[in-house]
């Protein structure tokens, strides 16, 4: 049993809650607004940065969350000055935990 314990352990940071981003909204000048929920704990464990990619994965922006939202679930930050390249059909959103790290999930924002 002793020896199970240490698989344990790492089996749970696998199933940690991911920050997850549900809207998430551009404007012509390119200011970038993203609402994200994330079961912060404290400054041990919280979102702490989101980011704007284009389909090639090239990082567009980046939004740091400098603290924990524990209280407030969920919010929205903005970010402005997000250069999108022309004839971008979509970008994509990707929400950080400060834990765990950038998740391969990410928001797909339609440009219109």
């Amino acid at each position: 049993m002793k020896y199970v314990f240490p698989f344990l352990c790492l089996a749970t940071q696998g199933l940690a809650d991911a920050p997850v981003v549900t809207a998430a909204e551009i404007s012509p000048d390119g200011r970038v607004s993203v609402t994200l929920t994330h079961p912060d704990t404290g400054w041990d464990h919280y979102a702490d940065g989101w980011r704007v990619e284009d389909a090639d994965g090239t990082v567009l922006g980046l939004r740091v969350l400098a603290h924990p939202h524990v209280n407030e679930q969920p919010f929205t930050r903005s970010l402005s000055g997000v250069a999108v390249p022309d004839g971008a059909k979509s970008v994509f959103i990707r929400a950080r935990c400060f834990v765990d790290g950038w998740p391969d999930e990410v928001f797909e924002l339609e440009l219109k």
